[in-house]
């Protein structure tokens, strides 16, 4: 019998023939394509090929297959992780309940595999069943580079109620970035759509990135100054409406305050002198507030990695910053 499975916020928009490969990495791409040319896998109802390109939402039919990933997505059988990465992810846990599991990921810790990218949380979630049949999902992703609250649902159902929140923006997420410069004026709202660009290779940070286009998908951003180093560098909470790729990142360059470290936006404008860690990416997932399947609003905050605590401190920058966007009314 075959089986349904429905592409989650967390995969993204991505070809057909990636998609089996992340979740079906024994299938061979010859035995994927004849499956195609034979309708055996459809899209949304459809005949498909391997290039097309699918987002959430959709629902992919995958006939039983004769290789070791063949069930659906999370209910696959546990694979094998090393004690020790299994004892590292837990170290990461800040919360767990019945629905939903919290990590506070590490920068340069990947979500997800892609080219080159072996070493992802995506492939050590059989470490986090904590004595459940089912394998946890991803609901949502961070950047390689960006640290803070990832959540990951223990069962299906979880996952869709998750991803329902994501899509509905019934969530908020709160970022906290340590910026190049001050933002003029000191709190307001970004309003700029992107789409994805080339840049020349000859530039640092070439190749595709995200850039401001009239034409490009809509993307919002909340900002305010918590604190700042006079004009040199600043503390800000961010909250994005729409969930871009590297909208933060585009958003803060577009004001003229790239986020620190953040060289494939900013370029040489992203880095200030001294502090040891200005090389790396200052971006952090500071809080998360979703509905749960419980009834209650789930509230997870993540504290801030070692080279981010040692920025903050080497600007000056001390104590909690309570909810800046508590009295703001988000539009439906």
């Amino acid at each position: 019998m075959s089986d349904t499975v429905t592409i989650l916020e967390a995969d993204g928009t991505l070809r057909l023939d990636r998609w089996f490969r992340r979740h079906y990495p024994s299938l061979p791409h010859g035995q994927l394509e004849k499956l195609l040319r034979t309708g055996r896998v459809r899209v949304d109802g459809k005949k498909a090929r391997a290039g097309d390109r699918v987002s959430p939402g959709m629902a992919i039919r995958v006939p039983p297959l004769d290789e070791p990933s063949g069930p659906a997505p999370g209910s696959r059988p546990m694979s094998r992780v090393r004690p020790q990465d299994e004892a590292a992810l837990r170290d990461l846990v800040i919360h767990r309940d019945d629905h939903a599991i919290v990590l506070n990921k590490p920068p340069g810790l990947a979500v997800q595999g892609g080219s080159n990218t072996t070493h992802h949380v995506d492939g050590l979630l059989d470490g986090l069943r904590f004595g459940n049949d089912e394998r946890p999902r991803l609901v949502h992703r961070l950047d390689k580079d960006t640290s803070g609250v990832l959540l990951i649902a223990r069962t299906a159902a979880a996952a869709t109620f998750f991803t329902r929140a994501f899509r509905d923006r019934t969530t908020r997420k709160t970022y906290w970035a340590i910026v190049a410069g001050l933002p003029n004026p000191r709190q307001g709202r970004i309003d700029l759509a992107l789409a994805k660009g080339m840049v020349p290779r000859e530039n640092k940070g070439g190749g595709e990135r995200m850039r401001a286009d009239d034409e490009g998908k809509d993307a919002v951003t909340y900002y305010t100054v918590v604190d700042a180093a006079g004009d040199r560098a600043s503390w800000l909470a961010l909250l994005p409406l729409t969930g871009r790729t590297h909208q933060l990142r585009a958003h803060c360059a577009a004001i003229g305050t790239p986020i620190l470290g953040d060289g494939k936006y900013g370029g040489a404008a992203a880095h200030i002198p001294g502090g040891a860690a200005a090389h790396r990416l200052h971006l952090h997932a500071r809080a998360l507030e979703i509905p749960h399947p419980g009834g209650f609003t789930l509230r997870v905050t993540a504290p801030l990695p070692p080279h981010m605590r040692s920025t903050w401190e080497y600007l000056g920058f001390t104590g909690d910053a309570p909810d800046p966007f508590a009295a703001l009314e988000l539009p439906e």
